[in-house]
């Protein structure tokens, strides 16, 4: 089984020689090499040149949700295979002000550039990756509110939220974009869907703020699920990240870091 590596291409933080955006795009590589999410921008192809990366030797796209965040970086690419969820290419909004945070492309030009397949169920892509497809919402404390909202108004509870499952030598690997269905249910899908139970590392947004009742439920639940590792990102903060550290030591994930795993 092939050891699995990370590259982070667009992240919240900068490292020594790449430049930083609010947004995720990771390299992944396992026995397929894959590309998930795009970043805010074109900073990818920035970084990526930097990196000795050619984006274009890269046969598959996978997106974790229809935010701009993750989707930014997407007409950099041409041809490849895209999978994702049915609602990732939904209009959607924040409640708070009204702006847009969907895709800026529609769907129609979406699909003239790519070879686009989409599931609610989870795909797998290799012997050892899974697309994860929609994720049930098991946990009580998980994904109760939301801050955004669909076109006709009514809330935007981000469906299309979804990640990866790699298989490992040292167990499974869950890679979130943003985790806006919940970090624990992703871990808990990953688990079925793969019928792996013991869980390597979970890697990626985990969509925390704060030192919470939440964050707290979280820690506590991937602390009893035994998860070896876990290398928050993105879109969890400064405090939550601080609080997570003091039970899971990680290293600051930045942008042109290699993260290898299993």
């Amino acid at each position: 089984m092939q050891k699995l590596r990370i590259t982070v291409l667009s992240e919240n933080v900068a490292g020594k020689w790449c430049r930083a955006e609010h947004g995720l795009s990771f390299l992944v590589e396992a026995d397929r090499k894959i590309l998930f999410d795009t970043g805010s921008s074109d900073l990818i192809r920035y970084n990526a040149q930097r990196l000795g990366i050619n984006l274009s030797e890269i046969d598959t796209l996978v997106l974790s949700h229809g935010h701009d965040d993750h989707s930014g970086g997407l007409m950099l690419l041409d041809g490849q295979q895209l999978i994702c969820h049915p609602e990732t290419f939904i209009k959607r909004f924040r409640k708070s002000n009204s702006t847009p945070l969907g895709i800026q492309w529609s769907e129609a030009e979406i699909r003239s550039k790519f070879v686009v397949q989409t599931s609610s169920d989870a795909v797998k892509l290799s012997e050892q990756m899974y697309f994860l497809g929609e994720i049930p919402r098991i946990t009580e404390f998980e994904s109760q509110t939301t801050a955004f909202k669909k076109a006709d108004g009514t809330d935007d509870f981000v469906l299309d939220d979804s990640g990866l499952a790699i298989i490992t030598n040292n167990g499974l690997v869950v890679i979130s974009g943003c985790a806006h269905s919940g970090i624990c249910n992703m871990v808990l899908h990953a688990q079925k869907v793969t019928g792996i139970e013991k869980v390597h590392a979970v890697v990626g947004g985990f969509h925390l703020q704060n030192d919470d009742e939440t964050t707290r439920m979280t820690i506590d639940w991937l602390k009893s699920a035994k998860v070896e590792q876990v290398i928050p990102s993105h879109c969890t903060g400064f405090v939550a990240q601080a609080a997570i550290f003091k039970t899971f030591k990680f290293i600051q994930t930045k942008t042109g870091n290699v993260i290898e795993l299993g």
